[in-house]
Order: C-alpha cells, then structure tokens, then sequence
C-alpha cells in the first residue's frame, strides 16, 4: 500500500510539474511575443518620425535669405555660425551648405570647409532634381551615412547644394541593452542599421551565419553590463528566439527583431519551482514517516543481533561501509524523478540486512567452531575456520555491491558459468546449516559441464536463497529431505524440491515484502531478489507445490551449449 501510494504522489507530481510548463510556457511566450510586437512598432514609428521630421529640413534651409545671400555674394563669414545655431533646435547631425562647383562653403563641422565634394552622390542628384534627394552613404569602415540634399535657387538660377546629415545611429543606441537583436535593412535587404556592428553591409542571411541571432542579443547585453537576462537560450518548448518584422513606410524599408526567451523561462522556472520546492517538502515528511517505522524495526533487529556487536574491526568498518553505500544510494535515489528508482530506496535498506544474515550466521558457526578447536590445541583447523570466516567477510562485501546492481537493474558483466559449480559454492556456504538441520539431501546432475552465461556471485546468490528457504519451510517437518536436480534440454534447469508444508499463496510468492515467517525471522526479500537476478540473466525463476509433501523452485537459463569433449567428466554424479 505504501509502494502504491508512492507511485501515486510521484505520478501526479510529474503530472502537475509537466502539464503546468506547457500552459505557462505558452502563456508566457504569448506576453512576450506581445511585447516585442509592441517595442518593435514604437522602434519603427521613431525611425520614420525622425526621417520625416528632417527632409523638411533642406526645403526650409533652401529658401533661407542668409544662406541665399551668402552664395549669391559669395561671402562666408558667418555663414558656419548661423548653420551651428540650427543644428541644436533641428536635432540634426551636421549641417553643410555647398557652392555650385560643390565646395563646402559653411558646415557645422569647421573642419570641413574648403571640401571639394562634387563627386558625390547627395550634390549630383541635388543638381539633377528640383525637390530634395535622400541618399545613404557607406564609409570605409562601414558606417552608413543618411543625407538629405536639395539645390539652392535664386530666380531659377543655381546658387548650391544644402546638405542635412541624418543621425539614426542614435537611435540605434537605444535599443541595445534589451533582449533583442534589432537590425534596418533597404529595398535590397541590405543591413545599414544594426544592433549588432557586424552586421551592417550584409544580408540577413550572411548576417546570422556570421554572428547567430542569439549570440547578438548576448552581446548587446553585455555591452550594457546586464546579464539579468542571463543565457538566451530557453530551458522549455520553442526556438531560442522570436523573430518579427515590420516595414517602413520609406523606400521600402523592413526593421527586424530577435526576441529572447530569457524572460520566459525565469518566470516558468520561478513557479515551477515553487511547485517543486512543495512537493519535495510532501515528500521529505513522508519519508520521516517511513524513517521512523524502519527505526522500530531497527531496534528489533539489533536486540537479536547483540552478539554480532562483538566481530573484530574489520568487519566494523565493513559495516560501515555498507551504511555509507545506503546513505548514498538514498541520496541519488532522492533525486530520480522515476517512480521505479525511488521505489527502489524503500527496498535497499531491507535488502541488506537479508542477504548479509546467512553469511553472519555461518561466520558465527565458524567462531564457535575455531573456539573449540583452539581449545583442543587443534590450530591447523582453526586456521581454517578464520580463513573461511575472511572469505564470507569477502562475500559480504560483494553482496552489498551486487545489491547495488539490484537496485540499477543490471549492468554487469556476464561470464560463461558451469551451473554445476555454481551449486556446489551454494552448498559449501550453507553446509554448517545443512549440518545442523539433519538434513539428507539427493543431488542429480549431468557429468559433463550445464554451462550458461551468467554472474556467478548473483547465480549462487539465488540458490542460497532457495536452499535456505528450504530449510525454514522444513524445520516444523518430521521429514527432511531436500532433492537437488540439475537438467539440461533447452534450457539449463536447476530443481530444488523439500519436504516441507507447501505454498499457500503462489500467485504473491515473489513480491517485495512478502513472507510467512515469523517477525524477526525474514523480511520477504529473498524470491524478489531472486527473481530479479534471474530474469536480469535471460531466465525465470518458477515455483510449484510438489505431488507430494513440499514445493519445487525452477531456475531456468538459456544454456550456451555443449563444452569440448575434453572438459567432459569433471562433474559429480547423483
């Protein structure tokens, strides 16, 4: 019921956190799509409205009686200082008033005087047309200049060439340092205004190859020293950026707009961790909850354990190393967002406290056995005992690491393993409680070795297992008797059949938890661990009761096939 309930807060978790990105997401683009619609149609109105506002400017300048007297005079003293006292209320960028051979007479940049710019574009088409001639110039460094010129006339008679040089660029400068890419491109497509310096002079196209669209918006950030927008790019649903358009009521002009995600996935991110952050606190009390039934359980399990207290330092820090390895299994399991993996946690402290009792037991039937011998002055099979006591030191090591594996399903790596083998270890683990329980037991295999592909810890794991179940399904028996079988066909087949009261309930015999032992005795781990490993290896692992008195448990395995004949008649017979 707890697994159940788990599964359950989990999925509607992963539910609440899944479908609240998409509405937010979507909610949130639709804002910010808005927005950019909005600053993209105010970026537009200023360009026009400051293209407007000065090509009246050369008609106005046109039919003023200083400029028209001075180059109808040719006198040029003050002429300079009455175009500087315009520049200021006209909110232009320079000012030059040209003589007919297209020499700069007066200019608001002094410097300028005495040019000679009759080649250019703006004083040829001034002279060609009588209304006034907008052009746009590129500078080596590709700088594009924006000029209106018109012709100065006296009584139909060409006097010069008055010149208005336009600053867009500024207004340029006011869209750096949002989380845009903005760029003004002509009738060809061609860039002459831009966020971004390196695209001036090319076509969109080029523009984006050579510096990607988010790439400029960081750029513009950074030139600003704002990085509250952060990475450009979006943790969630769309491109990196929103592109828009808008044209230009003027030559055909088209402004163009990125627009960043940046501020939307802030915002999603925001709440959706709120939502996080709260079920992770559910989540916290549940397992406080389950912390605590696991320390009741705890404390049973060290009343019956008191003699294990007294194992020498090795086997202390062993045990130590097991609970740092369920600390952090505990951990990383925390932070899986599937169900089965959290899951998992629940089972991995029972775990090991299941599979590390029949190693314990055998180590403390081995002491007392040393005890008894060092008593009768018998060294050489104490050494024995102490040497088979560091192996099962050595195999509990194992088996908290092939616990591991059990909680990853999988993994290791596999090897050929004769099945023969791999029951002999089994028994040769469990012979002081074959002993001790008065049991006469039958083996039957092949002579020659049942190979298939496995891990032989794991294998002889899983036979551990039966075979202790065995003895506990026996122990209330007049009769003991435990049959060992091993048959190959299509498959590789080991039998362990007893004569114990049968299966009541073979449908939940393989489910976590599940038991019919006595508490304190076993906690219902053993056949889910087993099946596990089984199937992890290509096989199943059944259960039936017997014609007679007792169960049967089958562990099926694909077999690898026959060995070479010269590896035949290395294997025991019944």
């Amino acid at each position: 019921m707890t697994r159940l309930t788990m599964l359950l807060f989990l999925s509607v978790a992963v539910a609440v956190v899944w479908v609240s990105n998409i509405l937010l997401t979507e909610r949130f683009t639709e804002t910010t799509r808005n927005r950019a619609e909005l600053r993209l149609a105010l970026y537009s109105g200023s360009i026009l409205s400051e293209v407007q506002r000065h090509s009246v400017v050369p008609l106005l300048l046109s039919r003023d009686p200083v400029l028209i007297r001075s180059l109808e005079q040719n006198e040029y003293s003050n002429t300079s200082a009455h175009l500087i006292s315009f520049v200021e209320e006209i909110g232009a960028a320079s000012l030059m008033l040209l003589s007919r051979e297209g020499r700069v007479v007066a200019a608001t940049d002094r410097q300028r005087l005495s040019e000679l710019r009759s080649s250019e574009p703006y004083f040829v088409s001034a002279l060609r047309s009588s209304d006034t001639v907008f052009n746009i110039s590129q500078s080596e460094s590709g700088v594009f200049g924006f000029t209106f010129s018109r012709r100065v006339e006296l009584d139909n008679r060409l006097l010069g060439v008055i010149l208005v040089e336009v600053d867009l660029a500024r207004i340029v400068e006011r869209w750096r340092g949002t989380s845009e890419a903005v760029f003004l491109t002509d009738s060809t497509g061609q860039i002459i205004l831009s966020t971004e310096p390196r695209w001036r002079g090319l076509t969109e196209d080029e523009a984006l190859e050579r510096q990607p669209a988010p790439n400029a918006i960081q750029r513009a950030l950074e030139a600003t020293g704002d990085w509250a927008f952060g990475d450009p790019r979006p943790y969630f649903f769309g491109d990196d950026t929103i592109r828009l358009q808008s044209r230009i009521s003027f030559r055909g002009w088209r402004i163009v707009s990125y627009t960043a995600y940046a501020s939307v996935r802030e915002r999603v991110n925001s709440v959706l961790a709120l939502e996080i952050m709260g079920f992770a606190l559910l989540l916290a009390g549940a397992f406080y909850v389950l912390s605590r039934r696991a320390r009741l359980q705890s404390v049973v399990l060290q009343r019956e354990s008191a003699e294990l207290r007294r194992l020498n330092v090795r086997l202390q820090r062993e045990i130590a190393e097991r609970q740092r390895v369920e600390k952090t299994l505990e951990e990383a399991e925390q932070s899986l967002a599937q169900s089965q993996k959290l899951a998992a946690l629940g089972e991995m402290s029972a775990a090991v406290s299941h599979e590390l009792n029949q190693p314990l037991a055998a180590m403390k039937t081995y002491l007392a056995g040393a005890r008894l011998l060092l008593q009768r002055r018998r060294v050489d099979e104490a050494a024995s005992s102490f040497q088979r006591i560091d192996d099962l030191i050595e195999r509990m090591g194992a088996i908290t690491r092939q616990l591991k594996s059990y909680a990853r399903k999988g993994g290791d790596a596999l090897e050929p393993v004769d099945l023969r083998e791999a029951l002999k270890g089994a028994i040769t683990m469990m012979e002081p409680q074959l002993r001790s329980s008065d049991v006469e037991i039958t083996q039957s295999m092949p002579r020659r070795p049942v190979m298939v592909l496995a891990d032989r810890l794991r294998l002889e794991q899983v036979v551990i297992n039966l075979l202790r179940n065995a003895l506990d399904a026996m122990k209330e028996s007049d009769r003991r008797e435990l049959d060992l079988i091993i048959a190959e066909g299509d498959e590789a087949v080991l039998s362990v059949r007893d004569s114990g009261s049968g299966i009541d309930d073979l449908e939940t015999l393989f489910e976590p938890f599940y038991t019919t032992k006595k508490p304190g005795e076993g906690v219902g781990l053993g056949l889910a661990i087993s099946s596990g490993i089984v199937s992890d290896l290509g096989g199943r692992l059944t259960a039936r009761n017997s014609a007679g008195d007792g169960a049967v448990f089958e562990v099926r395995l694909p077999r690898l096939g026959d060995r070479p004949a010269d590896a035949d008649d290395d294997g025991s017979g019944a």
